[in-house]
């Protein structure tokens, strides 16, 4: 161990001997903690005034993490949710120089004890029947491109995929028979089949007539032929969602994104009466718990169970004030 230890050599062993070759990361990890490390690297800039290349690793201690997680909320208006994806990536590097450098241990161990922020648990956004069947309505079905984001708004609604399980959805993830399903890989390379109702079936079919081509090719192309982009994507949407806003007004209060149709598939399986665990399992969720999030939005679970319950049995009568001077009093 030298004197000051560069900052660049344990860095890029990070990225290419931790994550990649033995956690063998994601796109979206390595993307999301390449993000974190280009933050930090300008911050420091800003603030040691030396260059990243230059930087040694006793410089990010405790406080100047600190620092940094202050200055991304402050500054750069990010949320708590933010903040805390910002330091697990950093958590992560510490871990790996923890095995890597032993001595700096102490200054580790600082750094990790730094805690994430709890944050408020908002209620998640669906879209109920009615605004379901404005949103389908809202493509022009007698043009190509019509007939496609109908065909690919039904499927997330239906199947509940992510927005990057589906635009990565090619010909050969879909089986017919027996039992029409797609495949689809998702967080943590996990696979997993869903099954399609009968009407998706056929509106996936002649989508896929209409579109023809190899089994390689991808279900959804753009405009060129090629893969559609989660930029694309929310785009359509957005487009959709202004034109069915003019025929269900609800819309008008409601952030429509492609989370919230995979959040509308988990609620219209909670409402028919599916199980969690089935329903995990359907959204390729890592615990059951994670579906608990749907369990809380649904007013229609909540007031079914009400209904069952027995009303108490209590009489309601009009207050009436004894005399007019008490009355007067009681309004002030």
């Amino acid at each position: 161990m030298t004197t000051k230890t560069t900052l660049s050599a344990l860095l890029q062993a990070f990225f290419t001997d931790r994550l990649m070759n033995q956690r063998q990361a994601s796109s979206h990890t390595i993307a999301s903690y390449r993000d974190t490390f280009r933050l930090l690297l300008r911050f420091a800039q800003m603030q040691l005034k030396k260059s990243p290349s230059t930087l040694a690793f006793e410089d990010l201690d405790a406080p100047f993490i600190a620092a940094f997680l202050n200055h991304i909320e402050k500054n750069r208006n990010n949320g708590i949710r933010s903040r805390n994806l910002r330091l697990t990536a950093l958590r992560s590097f510490f871990q790996y120089v923890a095995f890597e450098e032993p001595a700096y241990s102490a200054h580790i161990q600082r750094v990790l004890a730094i805690p994430t922020k709890r944050q408020h648990r908002t209620l998640i956004d669906f879209l109920s029947r009615p605004e379901i069947d404005a949103l389908l309505a809202a493509p022009d079905k007698t043009t190509r491109a019509g007939r496609r984001d109908h065909t690919l708004l039904m499927l997330v609604i239906q199947t509940g995929l992510r927005l990057s399980e589906l635009i990565g959805l090619r010909r050969h993830d879909i089986t017919w028979n027996p039992g029409a399903h797609v495949r689809c890989q998702g967080k943590g390379r996990k696979q997993r089949c869903t099954p399609l109702t009968k009407q998706m079936v056929a509106v996936l079919k002649a989508w896929l007539h209409e579109r023809a081509g190899s089994t390689e090719d991808v279900v959804f192309p753009s405009a060129r032929g090629a893969q559609l982009s989660s930029d694309g994507v929310q785009y359509l949407l957005a487009k959709h969602v202004a034109t069915a806003q003019q025929t269900c007004s609800s819309l008008k209060k409601k952030r429509v994104s492609p989370h919230v149709l995979r959040h509308t598939a988990a609620m219209e399986l909670l409402q028919a009466g599916v199980d969690r665990s089935v329903i995990a399992l359907w959204l390729g969720h890592e615990s059951v718990e994670t579906t608990q999030i749907y369990l809380d939005a649904t007013l229609v679970l909540k007031e079914k169970a009400l209904a069952k319950t027995t009303p108490l049995n209590v009489s309601v009568k009009r207050y009436r004030p004894s005399d007019s001077l008490l009355h007067f009093l009681s309004s002030l």
